[in-house]
């Protein structure tokens, strides 16, 4: 049995005995973390589009762009070290840094990194479209994303995107660069190195993973080479704890460092303990319902809007949210440039009522919301549940675990869907292409990321003002676009939009470093050290 599970085991069940005496400690060396990863699929970045896996291969992958711990606000070179934009914008050539070596020891080479986005679009996973919005399929994408040399590579878009978009697009996770040879020496029946690496890592980053066990635990090892500088601590250890009450326990115990996921009481039990310490991280995590509009009744705009007047937000953003998320209307985050900070819904129950009446349906109607099992998304969904019927709603709950609820809600198998959403890189678009533009609504489009189609909603005005925003080189006639296009979809659309996270860190106080930033792959290890 690896020592490292073997320690786990043993310091848990101190724990649960209640042994006395002096306080359990986690090896200085290693950085253990507890969250609740049970929303992890695969380890593949070309596939990657959950929270955890978001953040595991921020550390394991080096993007072609990057914004670097140090500096969360500023977009740098990651493998990039430099590049100019040509051909009208149309084209970006790009210089890597020299020296660069994946973890297996193998060089960091421009075909790699051309090989990479490449990948991303043959395959054509969840998380693609982050790239093929530029213009690139399994037909082109060779010829217009291409290495010229070993340091050299340039890709060319065929849309009127603006190259600063297209920048900051390259920061995601897609855009993680990976060992072609490594993972081409896996390869299975033409499949890319698909199926070995959703379960095995290929980067130059700062970690590489040593295990993963699903629903129990992730090891990282440390990159003694990388680029910045060996990481701080050898070993990063996620381990699954579903409850927050377990969590907390063993934060006491000492049998972890840090606590991901407490609820606000768990947090307020421990603000009194002198060993630990709470950080607070604003995320450009939503929390949103929305409602299938190829549903007979939730299609209609009038029953969407009454249900915007049900909802009490400042009743859960005061009680059981409290700390945690704050009341927020608009789909991109507050606090990000082009955010819409507007909050025009309370309860109104009145108001919502003669919605329903004028839609037809004033003596109320029965769906089912599904959302997942973690908290707080069932805590949410009762006092949803309890604002529902004021209005005459019957709502039924079910509460599944995320690897089974996504695939529900993408292939638009739901009433009302209770969910979270992170952009995808920051930049306003990120959020409008996905909860604004739908340019194919048919069921066969199959539009993967884009929340609109899941939901069954397609509006010409709505998708007009996505791509003029998306396009607009000027930036106040941008964000001018954006606050519109937000302004827009509080009254229209399928959506009911609630809330913000603020992620709240519970660590012991002798861990330093540990950075998370505005989106769910921004969160770092590298820099963590231990007192």
């Amino acid at each position: 049995m690896n020592k490292i599970i073997k320690f786990l085991i043993g310091m848990t069940a101190v724990a649960m005995l209640g042994v006395g005496g002096s306080q359990a400690a986690t090896p200085k060396n290693t950085f253990v973390m507890a969250k609740d990863i049970a929303d992890i699929i695969t380890m593949d970045p070309a596939e990657v589009f959950e929270l955890t896996t978001g953040e595991i291969i921020a550390n394991v992958y080096d993007r072609i762009m990057m914004f670097e711990p140090e500096d969360l606000q500023t977009l740098v070179g990651g493998v990039a070290e430099s590049w100019e934009v040509s051909n009208q914008g149309k084209t970006i050539t790009f210089k890597i840094r020299s020296g660069l070596k994946f973890h297996s020891g193998n060089p960091v080479r421009a075909e790699d990194v051309a090989w990479s986005l490449q990948r991303v679009v043959k395959l054509n996973k969840t998380p693609a479209f982050i790239i093929t919005q530029f213009g690139w399929n399994a037909d082109n994408v060779d010829g217009l994303v291409k290495s010229l040399d070993d340091r050299t590579f340039s890709v060319t878009i065929t849309e009127e995107f603006s190259p600063g978009l297209v920048l900051n697009a390259l920061s995601a996770g897609v855009a993680s660069v990976v060992d072609k040879k490594l993972v081409m020496s896996n390869e299975k029946d033409g499949d890319l190195g698909y199926e070995w690496l959703k379960s095995n890592s290929a980067g130059s980053g700062a970690y590489s993973l040593k295990t993963w066990k699903a629903n129990e635990i992730v090891t990282l090892e440390a990159n003694a080479g990388y680029r910045h500088g060996a990481p701080g601590m050898q070993r990063v250890i996620l381990r699954h704890v579903a409850e927050p009450s377990s969590q907390r326990l063993l934060l006491e115990k000492g049998d972890i460092d840090m606590a991901r996921n407490l609820t606000p009481d768990q947090v307020k039990g421990v603000q009194g303990n002198a060993d630990i310490a709470i950080d607070g991280y604003p995320k450009g995590t939503i929390v949103y319902m929305a409602a299938n509009a190829g549903h007979p009744i939730l299609g209609k705009d009038k029953v969407v809007q009454a249900m915007r007047h049900l909802v009490d937000y400042e009743s859960m953003a005061n009680s059981f949210l409290a700390g945690q998320f704050v009341v927020h209307q608009a789909f991109w985050p507050g606090g990000l440039w082009g955010a819409l900070e507007d909050t025009p819904y309370t309860q109104d129950v009145e108001t919502a009522k003669k919605l329903l009446q004028e839609a037809g349906h004033g003596d109320g109607f029965e769906m089912t919301i599904h959302t997942l099992t973690n908290s707080p998304f069932p805590e949410i969904a009762q006092a949803v549940q309890a604002n529902l019927a004021k209005g005459g709603i019957k709502a039924n709950i079910v509460t599944l675990e995320g690897k089974t609820l996504w695939p529900k809600y993408r292939a638009r198998e739901h009433d009302i869907i209770l969910a979270r959403w992170s952009p995808d890189y920051v930049d306003p678009h990120s959020n409008a292409d996905a909860f604004a533009h739908n340019p194919d609504n048919r069921p066969e489009a199959k539009l993967t990321g884009v929340l609109a189609w899941r939901n069954a909603w397609a509006d010409e005005s709505s998708n007009m003002l996505a791509v003029k925003a998306r396009n607009e080189l000027d930036l106040a006639k941008r964000e001018k676009q954006y606050l519109e296009l937000q302004a827009m979809l509080q009254k229209k659309g399928p959506y009911v939009i609630m809330f913000q996270q603020n992620e709240q860190v519970a660590r012991n106080k002798g861990l330093k470093g540990f950075v998370s930033g505005s989106n769910f792959d921004l969160v770092f290890y590298r820099n963590v050290t231990k007192q």
